[in-house]
Parts: structure tokens; sequence; C-alpha cells
């Protein structure tokens, strides 16, 4: 099994707010995630993130792969 730390889209039309969560690379974007780890709203200047750091490192440790876009949350949070 395949796992991802990714964004799963949340909010309404036209003003996402996004969680990060922990999913299975097959599973689809809005669909069943193992762990939800932290948020990430871009409708605000700057954009804000929350990230539980410690869960964030330990999918690391465990194999997980993030997307790009979390890994720039990541390296800018400070966990990469």
């Amino acid at each position: 099994m395949a796992v991802k730390i990714r964004l799963t889209r949340m909010g309404y039309k036209k003003y996402p707010v996004y969680r990060i969560v922990v999913a299975d690379s097959r599973v689809a974007r809005d669909g069943k995630c193992i762990e939800e780890i932290g948020t990430y709203n871009p409708n605000t200047e700057p954009s804000e993130f929350k990230v539980n750091e410690e869960l964030a490192k330990k999918w690391l440790a465990n194999g997980a792969q993030p997307t790009e876009t979390v890994s720039k949350i990541f390296k800018i949070a400070g966990i990469l």
C-alpha cells in the first residue's frame, strides 16, 4: 500500500480550505483518509497552515510520500 500525505478539499464553492491528510494513494482526493494531520487555508494573506509536527514526522519516518504542495508547506513549517 502506497501512502501519501496530501490535501483534501473542504470549504465551499470558489473558497477552498484544505486538510492535510495521510491517505492511500489509490483513494479519491476527497475519499477516506487514514489520519488528519493539519489544515491549510490559501485564502488569507499570507496563507495560513497548521501542522501537527509530531504526526507528520511519524508518517514521514514510516515511508509516507508528501505531494509537491505538502512538501512546500512542510519546508516552511521546518518539518523537512
